[in-house]
């Protein structure tokens, strides 16, 4: 089942409550979204321990900087997704410009490339964590339980017609990834970051 999106009342008091330094609720915030945060960030550096790094890096920052979340900006989960997305990109541009200039193989244009590349799968990653449940359910049933509109309006409990809005409005959210001037992108995901 699809997970419900994260009410602002919850957003609010959980920054809050970490900006008081309460430990139970780091703890807690990370139960809830260390997986969502390790699988950004495993699909754009795409490396295990990378992306164990930068999970722990990520919530030390929600620790170290809890103002930096602002509850009337978003969802704490997109927040979220836009934090670990910028710092998994900052990381593939620092190790591939420090393997470059050890000798490694590649060029610069390489790494740009490969930095596209990556800032594309991240911004795609934030436009799914971002989109309101009702789409982004919909595609995850289309996609990765590889149902058609009409098993995905069965399972969604909507009428044919609704479940192909939900698919079609998701997946022209998702082709904006490619665009690097799309008003409202995080910093630092559009582009070559």
């Amino acid at each position: 089942m699809p997970e419900r999106d994260t009410p602002p009342r919850w957003d609010r008091r959980m920054q809050q409550r970490l900006a008081r330094g309460e430990a139970a609720a780091l703890g807690e915030l990370y139960d809830r979204f260390a997986s969502l945060v390790h699988g950004l960030a495993h699909r754009v550096v795409g490396d295990e321990p990378a992306a164990d790094a930068l999970t722990r890096d990520v919530f030390a920052h929600v620790w170290q900087h809890p103002d930096s979340y602002d509850p009337d900006e978003g969802p704490l989960r997109s927040w979220l997704a836009a934090l670990t997305n910028r710092l998994a990109v900052q990381r593939l541009r620092t190790t591939g410009t420090a393997a470059l200039a050890r000798g490694g193989p590649g060029t610069t244009e390489d790494l740009e490339r490969t930095l596209r590349h990556a800032s594309v799968a991240a911004r795609a990653d934030y436009i799914v964590q971002s989109l309101p449940t009702p789409l982004r359910a919909a595609l995850e049933l289309a996609y990765f339980q590889r149902r058609d509109y009409h098993q995905t309006a069965t399972d969604l409990g909507v009428t044919d017609d609704e479940a192909r809005r939900r698919l079609r409005l998701g997946l022209q959210l998702l082709a904006t990834a490619h665009d690097t001037e799309t008003p409202g992108a995080p910093p630092g995901i559009g582009g070559a970051a």
